[in-house]
């Protein structure tokens, strides 16, 4: 990470502070560090987007919006890491699944922007879900019919 500060061109000013307003707005919302990373400074987030070419990236780099923008993901880190330390251990399971499964599973976390580990989650929790209301349902009907 750059140290220096430099101050950047009129445009290049602008640009600084709308990148900084929108990693601001993603802040907010309190993501996983990795998220904020990639969206505001990863390959296809709205640092590289904006400044494109390797001059203008390094003049952002040296500027107060970038030094802030550095600041919030090592905040989201740093909390990333305390929330750790109270999440239930995690797991793994190996599941084999046919190429073409795994290729609509792939295609649809990338178009609502999760991974397929998170998709795969939900779709699990939904239908413990729906078995769960299917069974209140049952012991429902039979109380009645008793």
């Amino acid at each position: 990470m750059p140290t220096k500060t430099a101050r950047l061109p009129q445009t290049d000013s602008h640009a600084a502070t709308a990148v900084l307003q929108v990693a601001e707005r993603l802040y907010s919302m309190d993501p996983e560090w990795v998220v904020f990373f990639r969206e505001v400074l990863g390959v296809d987030g709205i640092v590289r987007r904006t400044f494109s070419d390797s001059e203008a990236l390094s003049r952002f780099e040296c500027s107060p919006q970038y030094a802030r923008i550095r600041e919030m993901l090592d905040g989201l880190r740093g909390r990333q890491n305390d929330r750790q330390a109270d999440r239930e251990s995690q797991r793994v399971i190996t599941v084999r699944m046919p190429k073409s499964l795994h290729q609509t599973l792939k295609t649809e976390a990338k178009q609502m922007q999760v991974s397929i580990n998170a998709l795969c989650i939900s779709k699990l929790m939904k239908l413990l879900d729906e078995q769960e209301h299917r069974e209140l349902a049952g012991d429902r009907a039979k109380a009645t019919a008793s």
